[in-house]
Formats: C-alpha cells, structure tokens, sequence
C-alpha cells in the first residue's frame, strides 16, 4: 500500500499546514513515518497552525493514536498550535485522556507556594478540623467499646482472633530482637559508669528498672506502631480507594464496630503480653552483658534484679503498654478511615499513621510519668 495515499498535505495558507488522513490506520498494514510530517514542518519555518482531518479514515486502531500523539508533541516543541476539530469523536477523547491537562485530579499532590500568613490560617484551621474529626473519631470507639460490654458489637469474630495472631505471635522476632539489643545498650551505658565507682552489680538494677517500669513498653509501642499501625492504615486505606468501606455503609454495617473495633480490642489485649516477654529479652540482654563483661555471678545478678523489680514498676509498664495498644490502634485506624481516593493517599495515610502513633507514646509516656511522679509511684 502506498503510504501517500493514507497521509496527504496541503497548504491551505502561508501559515497553515493541513494533514489529511485517510483509508485503513491500522498496525498490521503499512504506515507513513512520522519523520514525514517532521520534514514538514521543517522545511516550512513560517507554520503557525497545523489542522489534522481524520474524518475519512475508515478503520483505525492504536497506530493512529501514536501517531497522532507524535505529531502533538513535535507541535509543542515547535510552539505551533493544533486543531483537532476534524478528528473523529473517539480519537478525540482518547486523545484527551492521554493529555496531561486532562488527567484526574487529586490523583497526585501539587505544590504550591503560599505567603507566609496564608499558610499559618491553612494550618489553625487544618489543626482545628483534624481536632474535631479525631475527638469524632475517639467518640465513635468509645460508643462501639460500648457496645461490644453489651454484646451487641457487630463484627467477626474470625476476623479478631486473626488480628490477634497478627499482632501477637507474628510480632515476636521484631520485639525479640530489639529488646535484647536495648537491654545489651543499656547494660553497656550502665556498665561505663558504674565500673568507675566499683558497684557493676547494678547494671542489674539499672536494666531491670528501665525495661520494666518503661523502656519496654514504649520499645514494644513504637515497633507496633510502625508494623500494626502502619498496617491498619493501609488495609482500612486499601477498602477506603476501592470503596469496600462505602459498601459496609450502605448494608448498614457499622465501619467502626466491623473494621476499628477488632483492631482495638486485638492490640490492647496483645500490648500487655508484648510488653512483658520486651521485659524479659531486655533483662535477658542485661544478663548477657552482666555475667559475660563485668564477670558477675548468674545466682548474683539473678537475685540482685529480683529485689530492684517490683510489682509496682511491672504494674506502671502494663498500663503503659496498655495505653500504647489502644493510641497505635486508633492512630492507625483513624488515618486509613481519612484516606483519600487514589493510591497515593495510601502511602500518605500510612506515613501519617506512623507518625501520629510514635508522637501519641512519647506524649502519654510524659503524661504517665509525671502522674506518677504526683502519686509517688
């Protein structure tokens, strides 16, 4: 087939050049170059407008749209304006579509730059917005904990006890491994010290106070905030884009007693367990560095923890753990419920989440303490 007759030029004005397009545009025939309208073009320095006619193609198929985008992008280099009135409907949508002008929006984020006092009003009211929805938030949990005393929450209960699998026998090895190496850390800080001043035995005293009043819970916190938090946010944010959460709405089920509540009521029950075995690998480090370095006694270093541990330091780091589990659930839970409706949004919901949950501990461990500091704990 001779391509000239499928691809024709005109000069309808000095400044114009018109592309008439013509018979079958498909991949298995024979097709012009598109090096054959960049000669064109070149050749014709005064061009200011190029029309395309589409209209007596019979039978077309992808070729054409590459071929068409070709030429767009050769007028756009050459600053030369393009009229496509006079392709066929459909070209004319697809076309558009691969446009990036007429990409969705909300799809990516853009960056815009803002004065200084317009940027302090966007963050009061964005703070006093994100406030009222995460006091909203908290409400709705609240009300479904409620609900689930009385017996009327609604939600699987395979579904719980797989989050509780998740969230507890999974997360060992992680918990393991880090509260051995702080426990190993804090030994070894201690150890600097102490051996100065000949008292090496209570690297005992400082390992076993610092994991079980406190270092452990918020170790076991700040690793489940970046394992189950950042997993909560991407599942509900994941249902959220393909709109599953819209679904349970409409069957009248409950997104807060289906998805948040299990979540909840798994990581609260979890945290407690997670902090007492991060206490005993943390202890377990101690030992490591105390019996192995500073050459104590196993029967010594044991009993010298026994008396420096007390229920009431074990009793603050479980309700720590505690407060952790119910501030990772809800922080996580809560950003992948305002996850917005593209991909993206997901990873953002996720980040957030991680952020917020690690924020949350460090402000209630500094809340926890200082109320035990005015009790006398």
């Amino acid at each position: 087939m001779d391509t000239s007759s499928i691809l024709q030029f005109s000069r309808p004005s000095d400044d114009t050049l018109a592309i008439l397009f013509a018979g079958d545009w498909k991949l298995a025939n024979k097709l012009p170059l598109i090096e054959d309208v960049r000669k064109q073009i070149d050749a014709e320095p005064k061009i200011q407008r190029i029309t395309l006619n589409a209209r007596e193609v019979k039978n077309w198929d992808s070729s054409l749209l590459i071929f068409l985008t070709n030429v767009i992008d050769i007028c756009t280099r050459n600053k030369i304006h393009v009229d496509k009135e006079n392709l066929p409907q459909g070209v004319q949508r697809l076309l558009n579509l691969a446009s990036p002008q007429y990409q969705r929006k909300g799809v990516s984020r853009t960056v815009t730059h803002k004065t200084f006092f317009v940027q302090v009003a966007d963050a009061t009211f964005d703070f006093i917005r994100s406030s009222t929805e995460i006091l909203s938030f908290i409400g709705e949990a609240f009300l479904a904990f409620m609900k689930f005393l009385r017996g009327k929450a609604n939600f699987r209960r395979s579904d719980f006890f797989t989050i509780v699998q998740d969230t507890g026998a999974q997360s060992l090895p992680i918990v393991s491994l880090i509260s051995m190496l702080v426990g190993l850390i804090l030994a070894f800080v201690g150890a600097i010290q102490l051996k100065m001043f000949g008292a090496q035995i209570y690297v005992a005293d400082v390992v076993g106070i610092g994991m079980v009043r406190v270092m452990g819970a918020i170790m076991t916190g700040i690793i489940m905030a970046g394992r189950t938090g950042a997993s909560f946010a991407a599942q509900l944010g994941t249902m959220q884009v393909n709109e599953e959460i819209d679904a349970l709405k409409t069957l009248g089920i409950s997104p807060m007693e289906f998805l948040v509540l299990p979540r909840m009521l798994a990581l609260v029950i979890m945290m407690p367990l997670l902090c007492l075995y991060s206490d005993f690998m943390g202890i377990l480090g101690g030992f490591i560095v105390g019996v192995g370095m500073l050459n104590l006694g196993v029967t010594e270093y044991y009993h010298q923890t026994a008396s420096a541990v007390t229920l009431t330091y074990l009793w603050i780091g479980l309700f720590h753990s505690a407060v952790f589990g119910v501030l990772v659930a809800l922080s996580g839970c809560l950003r992948g419920m305002q996850c917005g409706r593209s991909a993206s949004e997901v990873g953002y919901a996720t980040t957030s989440a991680v952020v917020t949950s690690i924020v949350s501990i460090i402000v209630a461990t500094a809340i926890i303490t200082y109320g035990c500091e005015i009790l006398g704990i």
